[in-house]
């Protein structure tokens, strides 16, 4: 069994992902849930790559089309900057939410409800918190993926302006890995397929309103302070901060949110799965 999961990577753009995943026992258990997912899903790239479509739609949409209308806008410390360069970078967040939750919640439900794909893991070496750290692991490549293309378009569109951008990558991965942990544990929760509107109900008024589309002071203050409760706000004022360059110490309150949102939800993702395959 050793010998399986400590395989030397295949060649190809598959080998490089995985040559890329860290390597040990306990790793190499984790690397094995990764390309599962990567050869079931090469079969259905078009589904994968459905996700990363919708913030660029609404970059054209809002940025490009609406942002004519509205002409500049107050940045990150007050001064004016245009429309579309204050959407991207939250669109830019809200591609790295969409790839991470959305693997995170309705195909995971789906391996765990129906295909009773984990049952059959639990009969191999693998535990419930390889399970869980594997399935997170490949919903953070996944909005890592859409992240890495929305910045792409971004530098196409000139509007990356700061060498800083260059750590939006990685900011981009932990707020992946963030919400697939919240995602997942969140997801075995759930009883049917309705509850999956909760989700919907969840994401749509963080995307409309974590100052994705308008300052913080446009709100009043009472929605101020709900505002800033909202995980994709958090994920906004880092991918701002960076692409602006406009960076400062309290990035790392930020940083700390989407921390301590990747031990609660790895834990109870890990205790729930256990719980519900063993119990």
């Amino acid at each position: 069994m050793t010998g399986t999961l400590e395989r030397p990577a295949p060649p190809g753009p598959r080998g490089l992902l995985l040559r890329v995943l860290p390597t040990g026992m306990y790793a190499g258990r984790v690397r094995v849930l990764v390309e599962r997912s990567l050869l079931v899903n090469r079969r259905a790239w078009l589904t994968v790559v459905s996700g990363f479509c919708e913030p660029l739609f609404y970059l054209f949409a809002m940025g490009v089309g609406f942002g004519r209308l509205v002409g500049e806008v107050a940045g990150p410390t007050g001064e004016p900057m245009d429309y579309v360069a204050y959407v991207a970078p939250a669109l830019l967040a809200a591609s790295a939410m969409n790839g991470a939750v959305y693997d995170a919640t309705f195909n995971i439900f789906f391996k765990f409800k129906y295909a009773k794909l984990y049952d059959a893991m639990l009969a191999t070496p693998l535990g419930p918190i390889d399970i869980a750290v594997g399935e997170i692991a490949w919903a953070l490549l996944r909005g890592g993926m859409y992240a890495c293309g929305f910045l792409a378009v971004m530098l196409g569109m000139g509007l990356i302006t700061s060498a800083w951008a260059l750590l939006a990558l990685p900011a981009a991965l932990f707020v992946a890995f963030a919400f697939a942990a919240v995602g997942m544990a969140c997801t075995t929760f759930m009883r049917s397929w309705q509850d999956f509107d909760l989700v919907q109900l969840a994401l749509m008024p963080m995307f409309l309103f974590s100052t994705t589309f308008f300052p913080l002071t446009v709100y009043p203050d009472v929605v101020q302070v709900a505002v800033r409760c909202m995980p994709l706000y958090h994920a906004i004022e880092i991918m701002r901060a960076l692409c602006t360059g406009f960076v400062d110490v309290s990035l790392l309150g930020h940083l700390a949110y989407f921390a301590v949102m990747v031990a609660v939800g790895v834990t109870v993702a890990a205790r729930r799965l256990g719980r519900l395959l063993l119990g």
